[in-house]
């Protein structure tokens, strides 16, 4: 892609190539990564609006035997996908889908991957600011598909053993469980992310999976910072 940078997370031995402008991956997506449990030897992982990337990166570095493939019905970023998995020497173990959510069920059968993870749009089409970059409008606010999409189309995707793994916004979660009550999708997990120990959260991650049933787990909750604005000791494993 023109006009790109390429930016290095030493943590996982990446090289990241994503747009100048445009949308950006920030701290989310890692840490949507590692709150993902590790799939099973030779397991199978979906990452669901992938952006450039970036989560299916880390977790085939995380996994070190998986395969993951990567899904973006963006054809500029799915190409720098490509570019991504390439120069990352990860060719034989990840891929790109360039596919929108809603037509996933025409690629794979049911119940095809043991981890399905997805850092969604996070704001419904009209909602919140509009980014005059060209790229980060969509990325940020829901167009072709929406929450319950992802989620049905997360539904569909996973195996009855596998896990799902989304994060989003707080002030959605009422309806992030709404939707998962509905699709009879049980919530393993539930954490809340706080820029510090004296903040709102600012996200929530959610484990979730099918066919079963449990109670949930509210975890404790992750500070991004301390209150002298120092990274915290978890967010820099």
């Amino acid at each position: 892609m023109p006009n790109a940078t390429i930016d290095e997370l030493r943590t996982c031995d990446l090289r990241i190539s994503q747009p100048r402008q445009g949308y950006r991956y920030s701290l989310d997506p890692l840490l949507l990564a590692r709150f993902c449990r590790e799939v099973k030897p030779g397991g199978s992982i979906v990452d669901l609006g992938a952006g450039c990337g970036i989560i299916s990166l880390v977790l085939a570095r995380i996994n070190t035997t998986a395969l993951v493939t990567a899904v973006e019905n963006n054809p500029e970023m799915a190409a720098l996908v490509e570019q991504n998995i390439h120069n990352n020497g990860l060719a034989g173990r990840a891929s790109v889908l360039a596919e929108d959510v809603m037509d996933l069920r025409k690629k794979y059968p049911v119940s095809t991957f043991d981890l399905v993870v997805s850092n969604p749009p996070f704001r419904k089409s009209g909602s919140g600011k509009v980014s005059p970059l060209a790229g980060r409008d969509s990325a940020r606010h829901e167009t072709t598909a929406g929450l319950a999409d992802f989620l049905a189309a997360a539904k569909y995707l996973v195996k009855p053993s596998g896990k799902i793994c989304f994060i989003q916004l707080p002030s959605r979660l009422p309806e992030f469980m709404a939707l998962a009550a509905e699709l009879k999708l049980s919530v393993l997990r539930l954490r809340m992310i706080h820029s510090n120990a004296e903040s709102p959260a600012t996200m929530f991650m959610a484990e979730l999976a099918k066919g079963r049933r449990c109670e949930s787990v509210v975890q404790s909750p992750l500070f991004v910072r301390d209150m002298d604005g120092v990274y915290t000791d978890e967010v820099w494993q």
